[in-house]
């Protein structure tokens, strides 16, 4: 019954994050994106110029948010087995409400600085962004490729998403105007940083923990985190004392709650966390669902 209840509120709950998620994207581009003519990162970005360049050069009225639906979908099929059932449904759902909000939201300029334009856009856009990573879906596109691929090989895949938009700020640039292709690159800037500080799934911390009590410390943290933990016999400089030295990484999301876990097998614990850049091999990755 628990884990029905659980199930129940855990969907309720991605639902919910995806609408707003999904809400705050298509603010986003009717408001500052389109109105702008600034290219937002990502499928979303490439759907918008793929439907300027059908209207401008061939003449064929293709809206951009039937493109960014059709592209997520066809992508949705290609990664759903290796990236989580309730994930796929959840990303799928919240690009479907940004092409229907898209179509409804009106199109109406809020600033007339098309720098602030950018900041403002990018900054929402990111932040509806990331409410959908941190609920455990996305907002699609690219993320399901950047999924699948931290997913396989434990690292981010942003600096080839980076470079994705480049190519795509590029063709915009020399198609129409490299004042636009600046302005888009400020947008997407924007949008990335606030993506990258609210999402933590795929960056990685190792603990290093000094303690009297490793079994204790051990016991308490995989109760609770389903990670390995490296013993090393150590002893303390100043007293001499015999000490334990408890090495382990985790994704940077669950830091907070490692340390919790490890202080409450021995509160008089020494405990010291880094970044860490990369992890390779036998790493537990915990499943999306």
């Amino acid at each position: 019954m628990s884990d029905i209840l659980k199930n129940k509120k855990q969907i309720l709950t991605m639902t919910a994050a995806v609408t707003v998620s999904a809400a705050f994207q298509a603010f986003a581009l009717t408001s500052f994106s389109v109105p702008a003519g600034i290219y937002p990162s990502g499928i979303s970005g490439m759907s918008r110029l793929v439907s300027d360049i059908l209207m401008d050069f061939f003449k064929i009225d293709l809206p951009f948010f039937y493109l960014y639906l059709l592209i997520n979908i066809i992508l949705a099929i290609i990664v759903y087995k290796h990236i989580g059932k309730l994930f796929t449904i959840f990303s799928v759902l919240q690009t479907t409400l940004v092409s229907v909000f898209s179509s409804f939201f009106p199109a109406f300029r809020i600033l007339d600085d098309p720098l602030l334009i950018a900041l403002f856009g990018g900054v929402i856009s990111g932040f509806g962004v990331s409410i959908a990573l941190t609920n455990g879906a996305s907002s699609g596109g690219t993320d399901f490729l950047s999924i699948y691929y931290s997913n396989k090989y434990h690292r981010s895949m942003w600096d080839y998403v980076f470079a994705f938009n480049s190519v795509l700020i590029f063709i915009a640039g020399m198609l129409y105007h490299w004042q636009i292709a600046a302005y888009s690159i400020i947008f997407q800037y924007a949008s990335n940083m606030i993506v990258s500080k609210r999402h933590k799934r795929y960056t990685h911390q190792a603990i290093i923990i000094v303690t009297k009590k490793p079994d204790e410390v051990i016991d308490s943290i995989l109760k609770n985190v389903r990670h390995g933990i490296t013993k090393i016999a150590a002893k303390g400089a100043y007293k001499g004392a015999d000490e334990t030295m408890l090495y382990t990484v985790v994704n940077a999301f669950q830091t907070t709650e490692v340390v919790k876990y490890a202080l409450e097998g021995d509160p008089q614990a020494f405990i010291e966390t880094r970044n860490t850049l990369n992890v390779y091999g036998n790493y537990y990755q915990k499943p999306l669902d």
